[in-house]
């Protein structure tokens, strides 16, 4: 981590020993203090005890499985930011650990390397959350308000709200809205909403970027003209009817 940033508290959930061992040493280099479980009981005990800023979570854990775990903190209006860590390598369960409100998917077998990246590029992105954004770009704003025809997001309350009716978004949902929001009107790839948006250094993993929008889609469109549009094979922009 960057030198005079505060030291990131991450909490690794794993039954394996070996696993939490290895991911335990590997963030310690990197800067992090980090604490461990090994169950779905001491999963949520310790979020709500050390208060970490991101959780490395196991998704096959003995008594309560990690998807519930995320479940439960969201359920608490904890949103502290999730990694689940599997062996499940399925289209549906990535789907799944995402809509629960997870930031980000790691299978097993995994390189320490890919798994310390991921959980730098979330805490940076995180980060830049608890420190606001910048002016917005392409969006007209009043303070820390987005908007978008008679779309409105809210920076700071982290509220959005179409033709006066309140939307509810995860986490993700809202970091995505924000960032269309910001640069409506413009066409803007897969990679650039994924390095943006989830803070990755490379495209891949589409399939995330897709199941969100389609996420945010289904609670839009109800509520008046859609709003994103795909060019196809390109990406995805944000226009107002």
């Amino acid at each position: 981590m960057a030198e005079g940033d505060p030291i990131p508290r991450v909490l690794v959930v794993d039954d394996e020993p070996n696993i939490r061992e290895l991911v335990q040493v590997a963030l310690k280099f990197h800067g992090c203090a980090v604490t461990s479980g090994a169950s779905g009981k001491e999963a949520l005990q310790r979020a709500l005890t050390d208060h970490p800023d991101l959780i490395v979570l196991d998704v096959m854990l003995p008594d309560i499985d990690g998807f519930e775990v995320c479940r439960r903190l969201r359920a608490q209006a904890n949103d502290v930011p999730v990694i689940f860590l599997t062996a499940r390598d399925t289209t549906s369960d990535t789907i799944t650990g995402l809509a629960l409100g997870g930031d980000d998917y790691i299978t097993k077998p995994f390189s320490v390397e890919a798994l310390v990246a991921r959980v730098r590029a979330v805490l940076r992105r995180t980060t830049r959350q608890a420190g606001g954004t910048g002016s917005p770009d392409g969006a007209s704003a009043e303070g820390t308000t987005l908007r978008a025809g008679d779309l409105e997001l809210d920076e700071e309350t982290w509220t959005v709200r179409r033709g006066g009716t309140p939307v509810e978004l995860s986490p993700t949902e809202f970091r995505l809205l924000a960032y269309l929001m910001r640069n409506q009107g413009l066409m803007l790839t897969r990679k650039q909403l994924l390095e943006n948006v989830w803070g990755w250094e490379y495209a891949g993993q589409s399939q995330v970027l897709e199941t969100y929008v389609s996420y945010l889609r289904r609670k839009l469109d109800p509520l008046g003209p859609p709003l994103i549009h795909t060019q196809r094979g390109v990406g995805y922009s944000l226009r107002p009817p």
